[in-house]
C-alpha cells in the first residue's frame, strides 16, 4: 500500500521517531480517509465484536474499587452530618485559589488586582460557620462547574477563547450534590459530587433531604441515556423540563404505573417513556414531577453490555462534537468524553486526565520518562479497542490497528504531525477526532507516544494467588 511504503521516520523528533504519513485529500487530516470515519469500519476489524470485555459484576467490582481506593471519588454518603469549618476552608481554597497567572477577559483585558480581590471576596470565607451542616441536593439541569462563583469567562492569551480558566466542569439533571457553602451573593453553592468539587449556580440545584437525593432512581425501571444526547419533549405547562437536555450515560428513573390515558404535562404518554425529573420550587426546595423521553430518543433499558462494538458504537456518536474544555459548549473535553462513553456501560471514572490516569482501579500500565523507547513501542502495538492512552492534559480511546498504525478517537483541542517538507504542522482539530497515534506530536522534538504517561485498559482482575487456590 502506498501510505505504508510512505512510513518514513523523521530524525527530527526525539525518542520514538514519528513517521511522516501522508494526509488524505479528502478529510485534511494525516492517515484518516473518509472509511475511517465511520464506526462500521471499526468493527468489522475486530474478531470479536460481541465479546464482553467485563460482565456487569465486573463492572460492579470495578466502580466499588473505584469508590473505595480513588481519592478522586466522594462518597457522599459516607459524609458527616455536619463538618468543621477548617475542612471547608481548605477545600474551598484548594480550588479558588488566587491566579498566580495573567488571565484575560473577552476584550483582551488583563485582571487587576481589583478583579482578583473581588473573585476572593466573593468566596465569603469568613462567613463559614464554626460547624457546616451539611445539606444535599439535586442538579436540575445541565449546569458548569465554576472555580470561583462567577459567569465571567477569562483566558490564558488574548487571542484564544475556547479555553475558559475559570470552567471545571459540569453536572447533569440528577446528578446528587453535597452542599458545603454559599457564595457571598448568595447565588452560588460550592457543592461536592461524586467526582468533583466546585461552584455551581444556586438555581441548577434543588436542596432536599439525604434520604430524597439518595432516593432518587435508587429503585424501579429506569432509561440510560445511550445517544450523545437526547431531549424531553417540549412542554410549557412545566417549563423546567421542557426540551431539557440529557447526556450520555445519564440514568432516569421511569414512572411505571403511570396511568396511559393521563396526560403528562398535556401530553398523552404512549409515545415516550414518563420519566421522573427533579426540579427546583421557588424556595430552593427540591420536587420530583413527571416528564417525557420520547421512544425516539436513543436510550436503553439498562445500561449496555461492555463489547468492541459498542464501545465503538458509543465514542462514534460524538464524532464532530465541538471541543468543549471542562464540559463548556454543551459538549466536553477529552475525559469528559471518556467518562460519558463508560459511563453508558455503567462504568465510574474519575473527571479529569491526571486522576484517571493513575487510577488504581484500572488496570494501568505506567511509563517514567527514562523507560526505553522499546517499552513504549511494545505497549502500542498491543493497545486494544477500549484502551486509554494518556499523555499531560490528554486521553485518547484505542479505536484498532490498521497496518503500522494505531488508531484513536479522541476530543481534542489541537493536533500536530509532519508535513511533506518536515515541517510541523498544526491542525485545529477542535473537536470528537480519528486520528493515528503514531504520527501525532505533542512538540517540535517529541512525539505523543514519547510522551505517554499511562494506558488504563478495562480488563476482569487477575485472580490472586489466595484466590486460585
Amino acid at each position: 500500500m502506498l501510505w505504508l511504503a510512505l512510513l518514513v521516520a523523521t530524525p527530527t523528533v526525539a525518542g520514538v521517531l514519528a513517521p511522516q504519513v501522508p494526509v488524505d485529500p479528502v478529510t485534511g487530516v494525516v492517515g484518516v480517509d473518509p472509511p475511517k470515519l465511520t464506526a462500521e469500519y471499526w468493527i468489522a476489524r475486530q474478531p470479536q465484536p460481541d465479546q464482553q470485555l467485563l460482565d456487569r459484576a465486573g463492572i460492579a467490582a470495578q466502580n466499588a474499587r473505584m469508590r473505595a481506593e480513588d481519592p478522586a471519588i466522594h462518597d457522599l454518603r459516607a459524609l458527616p452530618a455536619s463538618m468543621p469549618a477548617g475542612m471547608v476552608r481548605k477545600e474551598i481554597q484548594a480550588l479558588s485559589a488566587a491566579p498566580t497567572r495573567t488571565l484575560y477577559d473577552m476584550h483582551g483585558q488583563a485582571l487587576d488586582a481589583a478583579a482578583l480581590d473581588a473573585l476572593q471576596a466573593s468566596l465569603a470565607l469568613e462567613a463559614v460557620p464554626a460547624r457546616v451542616a451539611v445539606r444535599y441536593g439535586l442538579v436540575t439541569q445541565r449546569a458548569d462547574l465554576r472555580t470561583f462563583p462567577t459567569t465571567r469567562r477569562v483566558f490564558s492569551t488574548t487571542e484564544n477563547h475556547d479555553i475558559d480558566r475559570f470552567q471545571e466542569s459540569a453536572l447533569f439533571p440528577g446528578d446528587a450534590v453535597a452542599v458545603l457553602h454559599e457564595s457571598r451573593d448568595r447565588q452560588w453553592l460550592f457543592v461536592t459530587s461524586e467526582r468533583y468539587s466546585a461552584w455551581i449556580e444556586k438555581r441548577h440545584v434543588g436542596l432536599g433531604s439525604a434520604q430524597q437525593v439518595f432516593g432518587y432512581g435508587a429503585h424501579g425501571p429506569y432509561r440510560v441515556i445511550t445517544g450523545a444526547t437526547a431531549t424531553t419533549v417540549f412542554t410549557p405547562e412545566q417549563p423546567q423540563v421542557s426540551r431539557l437536555q440529557l447526556d450520555m450515560g445519564v440514568r432516569v428513573p421511569v414512572i411505571a404505573d403511570w396511568k396511559p390515558t393521563a396526560p403528562v404535562n398535556g401530553q398523552l404518554p404512549y409515545t415516550g417513556w414518563v420519566i421522573q425529573l427533579p426540579i427546583r420550587n421557588d424556595d430552593g426546595s427540591l420536587r420530583l414531577v413527571p416528564a417525557l423521553l420520547p421512544r425516539t430518543a436513543d436510550t436503553s433499558a439498562d445500561y449496555l453490555p461492555l463489547t468492541p462494538r459498542n464501545l465503538i458504537t458509543q465514542g462514534f456518536k460524538f464524532l464532530g462534537e465541538r471541543y468543549g474544555w471542562g464540559h463548556a459548549y454543551d459538549a466536553r473535553d477529552c475525559s469528559g468524553f471518556t467518562s460519558e462513553i463508560y459511563r453508558s456501560f455503567g462504568m465510574l471514572l474519575p473527571r479529569n486526565t491526571s486522576q484517571q490516569a493513575v487510577s488504581p482501579a484500572l488496570d494501568r500500565i505506567a511509563f517514567n520518562q527514562g523507560d526505553p523507547d522499546a517499552k513504549r513501542t511494545r505497549a502500542v502495538r498491543q493497545l486494544a479497542v477500549g484502551d486509554m492512552v494518556y499523555i499531560p492534559g490528554h486521553v485518547m480511546v484505542v479505536l484498532g490497528h490498521v497496518g503500522a498504525l494505531t488508531y484513536v478517537i479522541h476530543d481534542t483541542a489541537g493536533g500536530s504531525w509532519l508535513g511533506p517538507d518536515g515541517a510541523r504542522v498544526a491542525a485545529r482539530l477542535n473537536g470528537v477526532s480519528v486520528t493515528p497515534l503514531e504520527p501525532m506530536l505533542a512538540s517540535d522534538t517529541a512525539s505523543y507516544i514519547d510522551r505517554i504517561t499511562n494506558i488504563q485498559r478495562v480488563r476482569p482482575r487477575p485472580a490472586t494467588a489466595k484466590q486460585a487456590e
